[in-house]
């Protein structure tokens, strides 16, 4: 497995992580025996950054929890991200509407990862999303004083603009940002130059586009209630066939290259930048075995253009339903 560096404070990680959101929210039930040995099988393949957050489980820790004693047997040799500030004593219906980064939430937050976690730091402390209540550099002052004490090594900040990333990394330096990036989503490439620029990683969630560009999408209503592609608009009429019309043209290309279109999309994205690294997501080790894979599939000038020829400027249909698009300052 390849690795990358993500920022200029050491942080060094698998080029291929983990996201861990979907074993326990999003997407329907899900069998914890089955997310442990996803966890443990990406581990073995050489994966070294898993990502979790105190709001995946719905403000039970199961996520963090899960992912805790997934790790157990090789916490020192990996790099455990997870995230602040969404206000998770609302009720589960409206976890993710509600903000919270005061600094009093932030230090209590921490304190229960690293609980639910079972473990005495946290690599990466993310504020997940930014607070519009709270300045940013009260947000960074009180993660540097998490650092200080021990229990968090890096900083980082997770759908910020450029205005708000600078203004943070005045306070405490921020190593890494992460945000939607995808063959389908692609807003982001405005902020890139501002991380070049601050020497700051970027970690792409949902670089599989929630599942679509796997090639297994099926249209919306076809999923269990709880599942959020029953709403996600590239998933609706009009949008659904002309994205899966793309994934089609895509999964040409991959198999003429003798690899998958989800293998493809990941390769995309490794071949953007050399600090830039995905963290796709799967219940299934199979499909862990299949996205590790891309980290060995290189990508021609060719290549790319016929990607970008196929998906110019990204998917079709926004990312999140109208109302809940992160606002970027």
């Amino acid at each position: 497995m390849q690795h990358r560096t993500l920022g200029s404070q050491g942080l060094e990680v698998s080029a291929i992580g983990y996201g861990a959101m979907g074993l326990t929210m999003a997407y329907g039930s899900a069998d914890e025996g089955t997310g442990i040995a996803a966890l443990r099988r990406a581990y073995e393949l050489g994966v070294t950054f898993f990502d979790t957050a105190e709001m995946y489980g719905l403000g039970t820790g199961s996520n963090e929890a899960l992912v805790g004693r997934a790790v157990k047997g090789f916490r020192d040799d990996v790099v455990l991200a997870t995230k602040f500030g969404v206000d998770v004593s609302v009720p589960a219906e409206r976890i993710g509407k509600a903000l919270d980064s005061r600094p009093d939430s932030i230090r209590r937050a921490a304190d229960t990862s690293l609980r639910h976690l079972g473990v005495d730091h946290v690599d990466i402390l993310y504020q997940h999303r930014v607070d519009p209540e709270v300045p940013v550099e009260e947000v960074a002052g009180t993660v540097k004083g998490l650092i200080e004490a021990g229990k968090v090594k890096y900083f980082g900040l997770s759908e910020a603009g450029p205005e708000t990333i600078r203004r943070a990394h005045a306070v405490q330096p921020v190593s890494v940002l992460q945000t939607e990036y995808s063959l389908f989503e692609r807003d982001v490439e405005q902020v890139l130059p501002v991380l070049d620029e601050l020497c700051i990683g970027f970690v792409a969630y949902s670089p599989l586009g929630r599942g679509f560009i796997t090639g297994t999408a099926e249209p919306a209503g076809r999923y269990g209630a709880a599942d959020v592609r029953n709403t996600d608009p590239r998933w609706q009429p009009g949008n659904f066939e002309r994205n899966a019309e793309a994934v089609g043209r895509l999964a040409e290309l991959a198999a003429a290259k003798g690899a998958t279109v989800a293998q493809l999309a990941l390769a995309w994205l490794l071949a953007r930048s050399g600090h830039i690294v995905p963290i796709p997501g799967s219940r299934n080790p199979q499909r862990v075995e299949e996205n590790v894979g891309s980290a060995d599939l290189a990508l021609t000038g060719a290549d790319l253009e016929v990607i970008d020829e196929i998906l110019p400027r990204g998917g079709f249909g926004a990312r999140y339903t109208e109302g809940h698009v992160p606002t970027w300052i």
